[in-house]
């Protein structure tokens, strides 16, 4: 499938990391003040360890419209793991995008294959079902080639539209260049390595985006 571009008004978005701990918040949050976008996390896990709505918050001064997450779960584990733990049921029908007048960024939970039900229903699944663009976040390590890849290609072959990448981290290993080139992918955001991360540098960044 083709992606027309990340121009105009109520257009929605799925942030899927290439894994866990990749910076999929902080990409999340920069998009959000770049597309004047509303947020929503429909499945949190770890939420004794703090929730990425919280973080979303906070790094955007409260300007951002948060909707609250359908499932919230204790265990910082995948989602089909941490509903066991606490005997709840994630039933994939009540995963059903808000409404809003606005651009929505919804974040996922590590990569596009990370299981939300104990069938083994995936976060790409869902995204497939729900029909919307993909917005890909790789983080620079040894073998994040491969795993961006990957991910771009898991979209390709299930009719998911890539709307573009963003990169986390610096770059000495020039891996950003080979993924562009080989994906034929916009790079959309670049984010630095950051020892703190404040309001302030969101909006830069944010100014930063590449809206094709």
């Amino acid at each position: 499938m083709m992606f027309n571009g990340l121009a105009g008004k109520n257009q929605t978005f799925f942030v899927a990391g290439i894994g866990t701990g990749v910076g999929k918040t902080l990409a999340s949050t920069i998009l959000c003040r770049a597309l004047n976008a509303d947020y929503w996390k429909p499945v949190q896990s770890g939420s004794n360890e703090g929730t990425d709505s919280n973080e979303v918050r906070k790094l955007t001064g409260g300007q951002t419209h948060i909707f609250p997450e359908t499932y919230l779960l204790r265990e910082p584990l995948s989602p089909h793991a941490a509903a066991e733990k606490e005997n709840t049921i994630i039933d994939p029908a009540k995963l059903v995008i808000p409404e809003t007048n606005n651009n929505l960024i919804i974040e996922g939970a590590g990569g596009l294959m990370v299981p939300i039900t104990s069938d083994g229903f995936t976060f790409g699944d869902l995204v497939q079902h729900w029909q919307i663009p993909a917005i890909i976040v790789s983080r620079h390590y040894l073998g994040s080639i491969n795993h961006t890849l990957l991910s771009i290609d898991y979209c390709r072959n299930h009719q998911i539209p890539v709307a573009g990448l963003v990169f986390n981290g610096n770059d000495p290993l020039g891996n950003e260049k080979i993924i562009c080139r080989i994906s034929q992918l916009p790079a959309l955001l670049r984010i630095p390595e950051m020892p703190n991360i404040t309001i302030e540098m969101v909006d830069l960044l944010a100014k930063s985006f590449n809206a094709l």
